[in-house]
C-alpha cells in the first residue's frame, strides 16, 4: 500500500488540486481501491494517502461545480478525506463502486457547506446572542489548547492555512514541503483538534455521511 502511494506521490508532480472530470486509474486500481478502503477504514495512513492522490481533484471538481468557490472547495475536499475513516464505515465494497459512493459523500458535504453558509434569522441571533457571547472566550481557549497539542508541523499548516488565509501551494513554499504533504499535515491536524476539542467538550457539529 505504502509503496503504491509513494509511486504515485512521486509521480503526481501536484501543485495544489486540480478539477478533474475523469478518473485515471491503473488497470489493476479495482483490487487496490477496495483495499485502501479497508484499511482507511481502521486509519491507516498509506491507505488514506492513497486514495486521497486517487481521488481528490475528482472530488475537489465535483465539490466546486457546487459550492463555486474554489477555496471553499479545497477546505470541503480536506474535511471530507479527513472524515473518510469514518465514512467508510457506511461503505460496502461490492455495494456499489467506490467513486460513485465517495462522489455521494461529496455531494452531502458541499450540500452541508452551502447551508452552513446561510444566513441565521435576525429573531434567533437576538435570541442566541448573549448565550454565545459567554461562550466564545471558552470555545477560543478551548481552540487555543488543541492548537498548542498539534505537533509543530501540523500546528504550523493550520495557522497559515486557517489564520493567515494562505492557499496550500503557498504554506508548501513556505515550510519547504510538497503540496501534498501540507494537504496530509493538514488532513492530521484537523482530525487531531477535533479528538481534542471533543475531550474538552467543544467539538464541531458534523452530519454523518
Amino acid at each position: 500500500m505504502r509503496r503504491a502511494a509513494d509511486r504515485l506521490e512521486a509521480t503526481a508532480a501536484r501543485t495544489g488540486y486540480r478539477r478533474r472530470r475523469h478518473l485515471d486509474l491503473p488497470q489493476d486500481a479495482e483490487a487496490l481501491v477496495a483495499a485502501a478502503a479497508e484499511r482507511a477504514r481502521d486509519g491507516e495512513d498509506d491507505a488514506l494517502r492513497l486514495l486521497y492522490l486517487l481521488y481528490a481533484d475528482n472530488v475537489f471538481g465535483y465539490v466546486l461545480a457546487i459550492v463555486r468557490d474554489e477555496h471553499d472547495a479545497e477546505d470541503v475536499t480536506s474535511e471530507i478525506f479527513t472524515r473518510l475513516p469514518r465514512a467508510l464505515t457506511h461503505y460496502r465494497a461490492g455495494a456499489t463502486p467506490f467513486a460513485a459512493w465517495l462522489l455521494r459523500v461529496a455531494r452531502n458535504a458541499a450540500l452541508d457547506h452551502l447551508r452552513a453558509q446561510r444566513s441565521v434569522p435576525l429573531a434567533e441571533v437576538h435570541a442566541t446572542g448573549a448565550v454565545a457571547e459567554s461562550q466564545a472566550g471558552e470555545r477560543l481557549e478551548a481552540l487555543k489548547d488543541a492548537l498548542a497539542a498539534l505537533p509543530e508541523d501540523q500546528r504550523h499548516v493550520m495557522l497559515l492555512r486557517l489564520v493567515a488565509g494562505h492557499s496550500p501551494a503557498e504554506v508548501a513554499e513556505q515550510l519547504g514541503r510538497s503540496v501534498d504533504a501540507v494537504h496530509a499535515l493538514q488532513h492530521r491536524a484537523r482530525r487531531r483538534l477535533r479528538e481534542e476539542l471533543t475531550e474538552s467538550g467543544w467539538a464541531p457539529t458534523s452530519a454523518a455521511a
